[in-house]
């Protein structure tokens, strides 16, 4: 089963069962241990890769637990903590992750409600669980851009180097995002001044500021739904809308351009593409591993290099396949059913990029 749709499974069941919910334990039952079985993929009955009420002694405090464990390869990965569906979760739910975080080898721990979901590391002190989370997932609401990280967190494709690496860019774009979203709904001072310059020629008083004020949320506002238009303008006549950030100029000119104007990139091809980056990581800097897409397939490049290909995905149509490289750069396409079939190729990828010298 697809990991998309494994989501919206239990989204589903989120929705219909929500209302019934009334424990702590009862959504444990529901709505984690489906998560933790089905979504990322750990046997929640087998206590080699899951065991519930963990227990660690903490200094003084004897005996305290948390809810999960989740352990790979026999050391503990990441520790999950719940709380009742409907709850608020912030940091003071989190004291024993705190606590435990710092006597095991997790590097990962989760808050949960069973809807909500808060993704913790130790960016800020090594060994010491970071205050804010560098990655948050409601299965009511998804963003499609939290969903290639998550799969790195699954049992197939866990890579702790990865996660890690990632997760310091993840935590300060999903706190500026969420920092754009309140200063479009109201904004502060600073960023009306901002703007007011910019356009105002007189001095900038009190009154101005609070007539800005309005003025820049009304802006703000229609720009977005002006960019959202865009999109559903060209998706109906079928021609991808630009992105709001200008794609960066290539070297081929411009009916390149026009070309990738055409191009669609699916979510699907994302995660194939994590997938990928994810086993071949393994053999070389996870920064020159570059995405490429077109209107025929949806590549991935060594240093962006389009000599130095790793794959090629086929998902434009119903058989999907994977084209994967010989030393000649010959490619085979080699057809799969799901995303997971790239894992098959882990060796064959990491053979292809050992063909390209540094």
């Amino acid at each position: 089963m697809e990991f998309m749709q494994k989501l919206s499974n239990l989204a589903i069941k989120i929705q219909t069962q929500k209302a019934a919910i009334q424990t702590e334990e009862a959504t444990k039952n529901a709505f984690v241990m489906p998560f933790i079985n089905a979504v990322l993929g750990y046997d929640v009955f087998d206590p080699t890769e899951v065991i519930p009420e963990f227990v660690c002694d903490v200094g003084t405090k004897k005996g305290e637990k948390i809810d999960y464990a989740i352990l790979k390869d026999g050391e503990v990965q990441i520790l999950v903590e719940c709380k009742k569906i409907g709850e608020q979760l912030n940091v003071n739910h989190a004291s024993q992750l705190f606590r435990y975080f710092h006597v095991t080898n997790a590097r990962i721990s989760i808050l949960t409600n069973g809807q909500v979901y808060k993704f913790f590391t130790d960016l800020d002190a090594p060994n010491k669980m970071d205050e804010k989370p560098f990655l948050e997932l409601n299965l009511l609401d998804i963003d499609e851009h939290v969903v290639p990280e998550l799969i790195k967190l699954t049992k197939s494709a866990f890579d702790i180097g990865s996660i890690i690496n990632a997760a310091g860019e993840l935590k300060y774009v999903s706190q500026i995002k969420k920092i754009i979203g309140e200063q479009f709904a109201k904004p502060d001072d600073d960023f009306v001044k901002f703007f007011a310059a910019r356009v105002y020629d007189g001095t900038i008083t009190q009154k101005v500021r609070e007539q800005f004020s309005e003025l820049t949320r009304k802006a703000a506002l229609q720009f977005l739904s002006d960019q959202i238009n865009d999109r559903l303008k060209s998706a109906m006549s079928g021609v991808v809308a630009p992105s709001i950030i200008a794609p960066a100029s290539t070297t081929s000119g411009e009916s390149e351009a026009s070309q990738e104007d055409k191009v669609i990139t699916t979510l699907e091809e994302l995660e194939g593409f994590h997938i990928v980056k994810a086993i071949v990581r393994t053999v070389v800097d996870a920064k020159r591993i570059i995405q490429r897409d077109t209107q025929s397939y949806f590549g991935v490049l060594l240093d962006d290099n389009n000599r130095k290909p790793i794959c090629r995905l086929h998902f434009n149509r119903s058989q999907k396949y994977i084209e994967i490289f010989d030393q000649e750069k010959n490619g085979t396409r080699h057809p799969i059913e799901s995303l997971d079939e790239i894992y098959g190729f882990a060796d064959q990828l990491k053979a292809t990029v050992g063909f390209y010298k540094d």
